[in-house]
């Protein structure tokens, strides 16, 4: 089946399967969260990102398998619901974003830098810290040798604009210069975007928008 990335809550998972990793995205809880199951060809070794809700739908879809690890987008409670019990059943180290570890009432193991590698098997993504709609948030860059880059934005970017920074012009302006330096200028149209909620998009999609976003300050 060609992937979509369109998932509803309550519905299965969508299986993005590339050369050398597998990505499964399903949608859980009340805010209709994604989070997203990484497992390496490989290795079989697997990763979560975000354990946002459901604990029992997310142990569904890890597996007798387990995961090695969970990365935590950003400290919101909407994305670690289900964090202590998928930690508590996998034994998983646990990652965030340095500067939203404090916010997260699950230990991070692994404090994040922008920059820094997180691995999955044979599998190599790459942080990157954005600041502004929380203090700490992380992407993560998984640059495909047989193909285009993938890009799991959390709350930072979504198809139609940057996530909500509050109605704070300071974190709006901080929000935008980071996914373009670091995101749209680093990386090519053809990059797939998951975001924190809803449908995925490319940054060639929304390249065309930044000056709107840019101008009506959200």
């Amino acid at each position: 089946m060609t992937y979509s990335g369109a998932v509803k809550v309550g519905g299965p998972a969508s299986v993005h399967e590339l050369t050398d990793l597998m990505i499964s995205k399903v949608a859980v809880g009340a805010m209709n969260n994604n989070a997203y199951l990484l497992r390496c060809r490989a290795t079989g070794e697997q990763l979560l990102i975000d354990a946002a809700a459901e604990p029992a739908t997310l142990l569904a879809l890890i597996g007798d398998d387990g995961i090695a690890s969970v990365v935590t987008t950003h400290r919101h409670g909407d994305h670690w619901q289900a964090l202590a019990e998928v930690v508590a059943a996998t034994g998983a180290r646990t990652y965030a974003g340095r500067y939203d570890a404090e916010g997260i009432p699950v230990a991070t193991d692994v404090p994040v830098e922008d920059g820094d590698t997180i691995t999955v098997g044979r599998v190599e993504l790459t942080a990157r810290h954005l600041v502004g709609h929380t203090p700490g948030s992380i992407a993560l860059v998984y640059d495909d040798p047989h193909g285009a880059p993938h890009l799991f934005t959390g709350d930072c970017l979504f198809p139609g604009g940057v996530g909500n920074t509050h109605k704070d012009p300071e974190a709006f302006a901080s929000l935008l210069h980071d996914v373009e330096t670091k995101l749209f200028d680093r990386l090519p149209d053809e990059t797939w975007v998951y975001p924190g909620h809803g449908n995925d998009t490319t940054l060639g999609d929304e390249r065309p928008h930044l000056p709107e976003w840019r101008a009506r300050g959200w």
